[in-house]
């Protein structure tokens, strides 16, 4: 219980970066920093997560400790944070431009408008933040020599970060082609239907899944040792459960359905994609 109890500045930290963005945009009624908060929330409770010790140390001596040298992490740890920051700085970004190039986010365009509810959109990411990112801040927040030597399981989850990583990279690539090319007027399709859009109606949320529930299994080996209560390895599994439950069943994939149901319901072909390419997973349900 007492590593658990390190997680309480990660967690201060998730919520105390999303206040403090709420507190700036929320009387501007202004959306389009909303996914960069949510990056910056990512790497911030990243950083403490994983230097916390020192920052108490520098706060005790009133004072700057220069930070420890990265040789004196656990490969694990180096490892789960640079996934995270790899992901989160790509993605991140990705969106903010997205955002800034469309003047913000249509999801956004009556609740910014709500201060009470804009708020609580703003600590649902401060909650998003932390959980999704849990495998990482639990790892982080243990001494360096409570980590097991990388093993098979740990290069295989690794692995599964990768390819899921290349995988909504592409996805995203393939979209953004397709979008620019419509504006170029060098075709004039409806809804993207080429590419890993032909076997996945959301390929990129695909690889999201893929991404933490590679994160999640890389972290697994460490917290199945005594330093952790039995059951944190089911506790951290929340990462890639929540994100699969956001993205299939609350903001990902069922306004976007519904979105391209009023937008194209009359176009046979809009039907056809959905008859014949899964809603999700290039195996699943295509309902």
């Amino acid at each position: 219980m007492a590593i658990l109890s390190k997680l309480l500045p990660p967690l201060a930290t998730s919520f105390g970066v999303q206040s403090l963005f709420a507190l700036i945009f929320v009387p501007q009624q202004n959306d389009k920093f909303y996914d960069f908060g949510g990056a910056v929330g990512y790497l911030s409770t990243a950083f403490v997560s994983l230097y916390y010790p020192t920052i108490r140390a520098s706060i005790s001596a009133g004072q700057l400790l220069p930070l420890p040298p990265l040789s004196s992490f656990a490969p694990r740890q180096l490892l789960l944070t640079a996934a995270l920051g790899i992901w989160t700085t790509r993605l991140g970004t990705f969106l903010f431009q997205r955002a800034l190039k469309s003047g913000g986010d249509s999801r956004f365009d009556e609740i910014k408008r709500q201060p009470r509810k804009f708020t609580y959109y703003w600590m649902a990411q401060a909650t998003w933040t932390f959980l999704v990112g849990l495998p990482v801040y639990l790892c982080n927040v243990v001494p360096p020599s409570a980590h097991p030597p990388l093993g098979p399981r740990d290069y295989a989850a690794f692995g599964l970060f990768a390819a899921s990583f290349i995988f909504e990279v592409v996805a995203d690539y393939q979209k953004s082609s397709w979008r620019r090319a419509k504006e170029a007027k060098q075709h004039d399709e409806k809804f993207i239907t080429s590419g890993l859009w032909g076997i996945s109606r959301h390929p990129n949320y695909v690889g999201e899944v893929g991404i933490w529930t590679g994160i999640w299994a890389l972290s697994t080996a460490v917290l199945q040792t005594r330093h952790f209560p039995r059951g944190t390895v089911g506790l951290a599994a929340a990462s890639p459960l929540f994100t699969y439950y956001i993205l299939t069943r609350l903001s990902g994939v069922p306004p976007l359905e519904k979105a391209g149901d009023k937008k194209f319901g009359d176009d046979p072909n809009w039907w056809k994609y959905k008859r014949t390419v899964p809603v999700f997973f290039p195996w699943g349900s295509k309902n």
